[in-house]
This record gives structure tokens, C-alpha cells and sequence, in this order.
């Protein structure tokens, strides 16, 4: 046998990777092949909720989650179908930790309790607003709070259009509130030396913005005399007094409205 067929007889029979041992596969020998080890849905949602909350929606990844649970990002795919199926887990169970409190028989009180409950609990949970925000995301435990505004406010006479109306206006109301508020806190937190509102006003506004200069000095004293409560009323008050009115007066737009 020459010397280069024993070269080639030794590069076919030996495997670089596996140290010299002889391999077909380019893998050390040894090393277990096969699926990813199992994971635990619980234990993978409660990781993606854990992220979220410390770091925000941004900082949540399919990727990221396998690093944490030492798993690869094709193996949580066995699970959920995407990002979105995944934070949708991260929800659900979030209202059924709220017990749900008496609700008062009176249809209009009821919705403005049921306002307020949604108010008050999405409030001691603001990460899940970032979640909200992404679009038709929720948890299913949550939507006995939409069934009860809705049947209230059919209760009080409006269209089944009006009523879903009604708690589109009551949601974005209880969201933006609630995401200002978030925002107000972490600028106290983190104070700036840029001016925001009010204080970037200054007489020099006068002409312009004559109303917001009268009151900026105490805009902020104004705006803490703020009861959530007092305020969703007089929007559930503007939202039955329109919607009756309207079918009361023009019955055949009523019933489409």
C-alpha cells in the first residue's frame, strides 16, 4: 500500500470532531441525538410572564424564553404557534386572581361598578397594558367584565350597537387613564430636567394659551382631586342619556345605531 492510500484510508476512517474516535456523523461520539428534553408549559409561561413584568413586552422572545429555560427556541414551537399565542398565556389566569366583587342590582350601577372593577385591577397589574396594547389580545377569564357592561347597558335601554359602543368607550377610558397614570409615576421615579407639562408653560403662553396659564400653578393639585369612580359615571351618564335620547327620537336609527 503507498503512502497516499494510507492517507486516504486514515482521513475516512477517522473523525477530527469526536478526538480521532471514528464517526460518520461529524458529531463527538457519544453525544445523545434526538428531541429537545421536554419542557413544562408552566414553567415556560410563568418565565415569559416573569420577563414582561420586569422587563416589558420588548425584552420577550421566543428566543429569549429558551435561553432561560435551556431549551432551543423549535422546541417551545411544540407548544404555541408565536409570540402572541404565548404573551395570551401570560394573561390568562390574571383576572381570575381578583375575586369578583358584590355587584349592585341596579343595571346602571352595576356597569359602573363592573367599570371600576376593571379599572382597579388592571391597575395593580400595569404590565398587562403592554400587553393590551398589541391589539385583540386577552384573557378569557377577563371577559365576564365585558358580558356584564354589555347586558348592563342593554338593560338600560340602549341598542345592542350602542352597547358595544358603550364599553369601547369605557375601555379606552379605564386604558388611557391607566396608562397615564403608569407614565406620571415613572417620571416621578426618574425625575428630569426637561419641563414637561404643565410647567413648560410660562407667561410668555399668555396670549396663546391664555386658559392653560391661569391654571397651570394648580393644574397638578386640580388634576390629583381625581375620583375614577366620579368620572366613569358621568361617562356612563353621557352614554345611556345619548343612547336613549337617540332611540327615543329617530327609533329606526336607534335600531341600527
Amino acid at each position: 500500500m503507498s503512502g497516499t492510500e494510507k492517507t486516504e484510508k486514515t482521513k475516512k476512517t477517522k473523525n477530527p470532531a469526536s478526538g480521532g474516535k471514528p464517526g460518520t456523523s461529524g458529531r463527538p461520539v457519544g453525544r445523545p441525538v434526538g428531541r429537545p428534553r421536554r419542557l413544562d408549559p408552566d414553567v415556560m409561561v410563568a418565565t415569559a410572564r416573569r420577563i414582561v413584568e420586569e422587563e416589558g413586552v420588548a425584552a420577550l422572545s421566543m428566543r429569549r424564553v429558551a435561553k432561560e429555560l435551556g431549551s432551543t427556541p423549535m422546541a417551545l414551537y411544540h407548544y404555541v404557534q408565536d409570540k402572541d399565542e404565548l404573551l395570551m398565556l401570560t394573561l390568562s389566569g390574571t383576572a381570575a386572581a381578583f375575586p369578583r366583587p358584590e355587584l349592585p342590582e341596579d343595571p346602571r350601577e352595576r356597569l359602573v361598578a363592573v367599570a371600576a372593577h376593571m379599572h382597579d385591577i388592571i391597575g395593580r397589574i400595569p404590565w398587562v397594558l403592554d400587553i393590551l396594547a398589541l391589539g385583540e389580545l386577552t384573557d378569557r377569564n377577563a371577559l365576564w367584565m365585558v358580558e356584564e357592561i354589555v347586558d348592563c347597558a342593554l338593560a338600560c335601554g340602549l341598542s345592542p350597537a350602542r352597547s358595544v359602543r358603550a364599553y369601547r368607550t369605557i375601555w379606552s377610558y379605564v386604558y388611557g387613564d391607566l396608562v397615564f397614570r403608569r407614565a406620571a409615576d415613572r417620571r416621578a421615579e426618574n425625575p428630569s430636567r426637561r419641563e414637561f407639562f404643565p410647567e413648560m408653560i410660562t407667561e410668555q403662553d399668555a396670549a396663546e394659551l391664555p386658559r392653560l396659564t391661569e391654571v397651570k400653578d394648580r393644574w397638578r393639585e386640580y388634576a390629583a382631586d381625581y375620583e375614577t369612580v366620579e368620572e366613569l359615571d358621568a361617562i356612563v351618564d353621557g352614554l345611556l342619556r345619548r343612547g336613549t335620547r337617540d332611540t327615543k327620537t329617530r327609533p329606526d336609527r336607534g335600531a341600527k345605531a
